[in-house]
């Protein structure tokens, strides 16, 4: 009888926890120089015990992240060095948050989730996320250092993809570190922008900014309370689909507040296909996080629609996927 695929897929959480582990101790950093290092050598840097860390890094090998040179002696991989904290392209943080004790707990609470309907994520923490990440400042780094790093792949498609010239002033708002807005800025030299998050959303927006700082303002705040007036242009990028479609309405309709009659908003999110296949496997995993973790959703274009007729405002186009990302963007004005 042959092999069940779905077996490789059930033993998937094996190398998720190989890749978590080497991101959480930090092994990609404690190779030096880009020189082979052996477990001894690693271990003493991170505080590991060796002989453990020799396994690992055997299964590692396996996962392309490291080359055995010698029976004790590894070498970083090109992909490997994405684990670095220092690399430019980092997705070190995205693994130690998605692969994390918190949002693993939420996945392993699924079956609850699917009988109940009630997201996981508050039933065993006893916090919303938001609130979570609040009251743990390393948690809340790593989470806003991921969001950085997913940002950063996406911005230069979406700086492609609209006109953000015709707009005096651009808010992003539930911005972050201000890595989005700073390549909107970088990209468009006569414009203005306000960045605004909660503050622990902002702590390490200096960075991100430091070029355009002169032409950003860094707002606190609580995008369900209010938002800025002014801006021509409002940015919620992975928002909306962090929220059931009561709050990310009260989002939208505390935007529509603040907006004047040729004033957009621009949703940067990913959109569901009415028929799902093989190829939607990306979205359909990131809906079913939305269903553990935060209980929002990923959304159909006409699921967009109606929720921004339900906020006052109407979409005006659609475009995307951008560039290498399946991401679109939603442009929608006041309705009339």
């Amino acid at each position: 009888m042959p092999r069940s695929p779905l077996l490789d897929l059930a033993f998937g959480f094996m190398p998720a926890q190989m890749i978590h582990v080497a991101a959480e101790l930090g092994v990609a950093d404690a190779f030096t120089d880009g020189r082979p290092s052996s477990s001894t050598e690693l271990a003493e840097a991170i505080g590991a015990h060796a002989p453990s860390l020799h396994r690992l890094l055997r299964g590692l090998t396996g996962l392309g992240v490291v080359e055995q040179k010698e029976p004790d002696l590894f070498a970083l991989t090109e992909e490997g060095r994405r684990l670095r904290a220092d690399a430019p392209d980092s997705i070190r943080s995205l693994i130690r948050l998605f692969c994390g004790p918190q949002v693993w707990r939420t996945w392993g609470d699924m079956a609850e989730t699917v009988r109940t309907g009630e997201y996981a994520w508050e039933r065993v923490t006893g916090s919303t996320p938001f609130e979570y990440f609040a009251s743990d400042a390393e948690l809340s780094a790593t989470f806003n250092r991921a969001m950085a790093e997913h940002t950063r792949d996406i911005a230069p498609a979406f700086v492609e993809a609209h006109d953000f010239a015709r707009y005096g002033t651009v808010a992003d708002l539930g911005g972050g570190d201000g890595t989005l807005l700073a390549a909107i800025l970088r990209a468009h030299p006569g414009i203005r922008g306000v960045l605004f998050d909660l503050p622990t959303g902002l702590a390490d927006a200096s960075g991100p900014l430091a070029g355009v700082a002169d032409r950003a303002e860094i707002v606190p705040g609580d995008f369900f309370e209010a938002v800025p007036a002014g801006p021509g242009a409002y940015v919620l990028k992975s928002v909306i689909h962090d929220w059931d479609d009561e709050k990310a309405a009260a989002i939208l309709r505390n935007c529509r507040a603040a907006m004047g009659p040729d004033d957009r908003v621009l949703l940067l999110e990913q959109i569901m296909p009415e028929m799902v296949a093989p190829e939607s496997a990306g979205i359909v995993r990131n809906d079913l996080n939305m269903l553990v973790a935060t209980g929002g959703r990923e959304r159909t274009e006409a699921e967009f629609r109606e929720l921004l007729d339900s906020a006052g405002l109407r979409a005006v186009s659609l475009t995307g996927p951008l560039r290498e990302t399946a991401y679109h963007v939603i442009e929608a004005a006041v309705a009339d």
